[in-house]
Parts: C-alpha cells; sequence; structure tokens
C-alpha cells in the first residue's frame, strides 16, 4: 500500500487527490483510510463532497482568520504617529512602550489591541524594541542628590536597629524547666 507523508502547504489537498485516484482505481474506503492515515469516516466525506460538488471541492481553500482592524494605510501611518514623540500624545518621557502605542492606535483609529499584538504589529512594520540610551529629559541631578545624601540616611535611620529577643521556642525549654535545657540521651 502506499503512504503519503508530505508535509507541503497544500500536503492536506494533495492526500484528497491521492484518495480520490486510489477510489478510481478500485480501493475501499478502508483500504484508502489505511494507506494515507485518515479515518474511514474522512475518506467517505471527501468522496460525498466530490459526488456533490465535484472534483474542486478537493481543493485547498485559504483560511481567511479575523478581518485586521486597521487597513494596509492605516498601519503605514503608524510610524508617522510615533515620530511625533510619546510626549506629543501626552506621555511622561520619550519612551514609546507597546502600552502606549496601544493607546496612540486606539486615540487615532478609534481601534484597541492588547499590548502584546502591538508588539507583533511594530514587528510586523520592521520596528525592534529598543533600549533607551540617554537618561530620562527631565532627570533633575540636584534632586537626585539630595535624595540621596538627605532622605536617604533619614528613612534608613527610621528603620532602626532590631533587638533580637530570646524565643521559648528557639531556646529549648532553658527559662521554664532549667532541668531539660540540658543535652538529653535516649534511655534504651
Amino acid at each position: 500500500m502506499v503512504t503519503t507523508n508530505i508535509r507541503t502547504p497544500d500536503w492536506k489537498e494533495m492526500r484528497r487527490w491521492r484518495a480520490l485516484e486510489l477510489k478510481r482505481d478500485g480501493w475501499s474506503q478502508q483500504e484508502i483510510a489505511d494507506a494515507l492515515g485518515v479515518t474511514k469516516v474522512a475518506v467517505s466525506q471527501w468522496m460525498t463532497a466530490v459526488q456533490k460538488h465535484g472534483v474542486t471541492s478537493l481543493q485547498a481553500r485559504p483560511h481567511k482568520g479575523a478581518t485586521p482592524k486597521l487597513t494596509p494605510d492605516q498601519l503605514k501611518l503608524i510610524p508617522e504617529f510615533l515620530s511625533h514623540g510619546a510626549e506629543a500624545y501626552g506621555f511622561r518621557g520619550e519612551v514609546w512602550t507597546c502600552r502606549r502605542i496601544g493607546q496612540v492606535i486606539a486615540r487615532e483609529f478609534a481601534v484597541t489591541y492588547h499590548k502584546d499584538h502591538v508588539s507583533r504589529l511594530l514587528k510586523a512594520l520592521g520596528w525592534t524594541p529598543q533600549k533607551p540610551m540617554e537618561r530620562a529629559a527631565q532627570r533633575d541631578e540636584e534632586k537626585i542628590i539630595e535624595w540621596r545624601d538627605e532622605t536617604w540616611p533619614e528613612l534608613k535611620k527610621k528603620r532602626g536597629v532590631r533587638i533580637k529577643r530570646p524565643s521559648l521556642l528557639t531556646n529549648r525549654a532553658s527559662i521554664c524547666c532549667p532541668e531539660l535545657s540540658a543535652p538529653m540521651r535516649r534511655v534504651a
């Protein structure tokens, strides 16, 4: 018997065509199913489709999937929007995140995307994740030094020194039963 193990994009269509050939050669549906690694029910459905709709019913049909929310022209506009900078859209700092870009897309096109899908859209546009090379423009060095030299030491002082107190559970029975605090041996 002939078996098929071809894994091209239309391998399933080729398998259906092979089933039709074998059927025309006089094979039973069970023999075809065994040879092609499918169920007898699948072969029966293929042959029924050929009888009702002709051999074109064996052809592969593309899976459409969900209709894209944005048109290709709208997708091409995204880099232009992002070129204005994050602060132009009211965000603090010039760093673009997927969540922020999703908010811009929602504002400009009234379409919402999850941040994970925004990442896929950007990848399709040829954008890659970037790490900021510079520090934030709003950074105030004087306030940072003041916080490090004055505020931080005060916070450390407020934590205070924790006094380690003995615990009844960790000190064995030394407090309530001094005679039991000595190491003991098991008597046989």
